[in-house]
Formats: C-alpha cells, sequence, structure tokens
C-alpha cells in the first residue's frame, strides 16, 4: 500500500491530554543527564521539587500523539522513517506541573521521487489547559525513505541555520550513562529500537541506540550550562537537523558559536568522528 497523500495531509489527530506532574519533570531531566553532580546547585534545580524548573526541551514530550505514523491507514513504510528536523519555539516558561493539552497537524508533505522518499513536516501546539495558554509550539519533519514518487509536489522545508566559518567559540563535552536510554524511554518513548538488543541489531545497529529526542534534549542542556547559567527562561527556541546516532554511553561533544544574539551549534562523537547533530539554531529571550 503506498503512502496516501490526502489521509495524511488530512489526518485528524485525537486532542492530547496529559497531567504534567513533577515527577514527570524531574524524570525527564535526569533521562537528559542533569543532576550528574548532586552537589551542583544549578543543575539540581532540575532535578530536584525545591525550586524545581523544567527544561526548556522538554516540550518535545507534552502532548505527544504517538508513533502514528504506525497506522497502516497512512500507508507509510514505518520501518523507514528516520526523524530528519526537529524545531521548538516556547512562548512561556514551562511549568512543572499541571494540565496540559497538545494539538498536532500535518503542515505539508514533500515528494522528493520515486526511490528518494518523502518528507512529512508536522506540529504540534502546547497549551496550559486551565489558563488557555499557549506555551510552545514543537515541530518536526519525519523522512520516509520508502514512500517518495507518490506524484507530489517536491515542496522545499525551512532552510536550516548556517554555522558560522571559524573555530568555535565554546566546547562542551556532555558523557552520557551506558543505561541513558533506559532512562530517557521512561518519558513516553517505549520504542525497543533503545532497549533491546535483538531489536537494535534486527535493524543494523550493534546495540540500543540512545533517541534522537535525547540528543536534542542534550543540546538544550549544554546551552543552558554553557551559555545561559542554567536560566531556562532565556532559552526560547531551538532547532536542529538529526545526522546520526548517539550510542548510550559515549561522550558528546558540542561545537558552540555566539551569533548575533543567538547560538549556533553542532554535535558530534570524538570516538567515532561522526556529527550526529548539525545546523543546530537557539534563540535567547
Amino acid at each position: 500500500m503506498p503512502l496516501d497523500f490526502e489521509a495524511l495531509s488530512n489526518w485528524d489527530f485525537e486532542e492530547i491530554k496529559q497531567t504534567l506532574t513533577e515527577r514527570d519533570t524531574i524524570l525527564y531531566a535526569l533521562g537528559l543527564g542533569f543532576g550528574e553532580d548532586p552537589t551542583d546547585k544549578k543543575e539540581l534545580a532540575f532535578v530536584y521539587e525545591d525550586g524545581l524548573k523544567a527544561v526548556p526541551s522538554m516540550a518535545v514530550i507534552l502532548g505527544y500523539p504517538g508513533f502514528w505514523l504506525r497506522d497502516p491507514k497512512t500507508g507509510v513504510n514505518w520501518q523507514k522513517v528516520l526523524h530528519g528536523e526537529q524545531w521548538l519555539d516556547i512562548y512561556k516558561p514551562l511549568p512543572t506541573h499541571g494540565r496540559i493539552v497538545g494539538r498536532s497537524q500535518i503542515d505539508f508533505i514533500s515528494d522528493k521521487g520515486e526511490g528518494k522518499g518523502a518528507v512529512i513536516y508536522q506540529s504540534r501546539e502546547i497549551i496550559d489547559a486551565d489558563s488557555g495558554d499557549k506555551l510552545a509550539r514543537v515541530a518536526m519533519s519525519a523522512f520516509a525513505r520508502g514512500d517518495g514518487g507518490f506524484g507530489g509536489e517536491n515542496r522545499p522545508g525551512p532552510t536550516p541555520a548556517v554555522l558560522p566559518d571559524r573555530v568555535p567559540d565554546h566546547i562542551c563535552d556532555i558523557e552520557t550513562l551506558p543505561r541513558q536510554a533506559l532512562i530517557y524511554r521512561l518519558s513516553g518513548d517505549m520504542n525497543p529500537l533503545h532497549a533491546d538488543p535483538d531489536v537494535a541489531r534486527s535493524v543494523g545497529f550493534d546495540r540500543p541506540i540512545l533517541h534522537g529526542l535525547a540528543t536534542y534534549g542534550l543540546a538544550a542542556r549544554a546551552i543552558l550550562k554553557t551559555l545561559l547559567d542554567y536560566d531556562s527562561a532565556r532559552l526560547v527556541g531551538l532547532d536542529v537537523r538529526f545526522s546520526a546516532p548517539v550510542y548510550p554511553g559515549e561522550t558528546v561533544r558540542f561545537e558552540i558559536w555566539e551569533e548575533d544574539g543567538e547560538a549556533r551549534f553542532r554535535a558530534s562523537i570524538p570516538a567515532r568522528d561522526v556529527v550526529v547533530l548539525n545546523n543546530g539554531a537557539a534563540r535567547f529571550a
């Protein structure tokens, strides 16, 4: 069954209602390695209920509709879907607890051609259910490698951030734990690819890989640590392009440039000489 353009374009997402607890907020931060030094009060603020703060990137797990592309009605070969890009705009600092509503939609679908795949662009509004305030907008692209050539338009996506052609202004290394993915998955993404060695090997990986959105969260952590002195209210935008997976236990190196009041960055694994996040952009209040 080929990709169903009409069905996808008009996909009726169920409104997701979520009760966010302080435990959820703490668990998300622990999944990113916050609290690595439990005596560091600035990191402790994200993992301890006394004065708790939410990591801004937590927006990507709020009101999440699940891996809906697995539904046979989409016609998508879901086994060949890759997470391509992620965008985030934060309108108000995220709460550490409360009632959240997520409203998702398909923005557009780009047909790259027969044998070249398709890119599905979707977005989600994150809303405070009690006040009605919009908290954030989360957007992403999914690269459906096996579904090009359905006769659609080859529309370009958002232009990625350009990295400066100079030595980075900052380097931030973050060590991940061998069990990092087993912690992060408790925030909602239970894909066995990130836990079961047999599943990982069946799709070509040596062992389970870290969630792409966990690597994305590491970028938020690196920016908060390096540029913002952990002032989470100042991080109001975070965009990346995914390039390669991270294996839990690896050290991720962030190269960061300060540029016109914003930041540009990329992330790599020095031990394998591979870029894992590229064209990164962070925006500040």
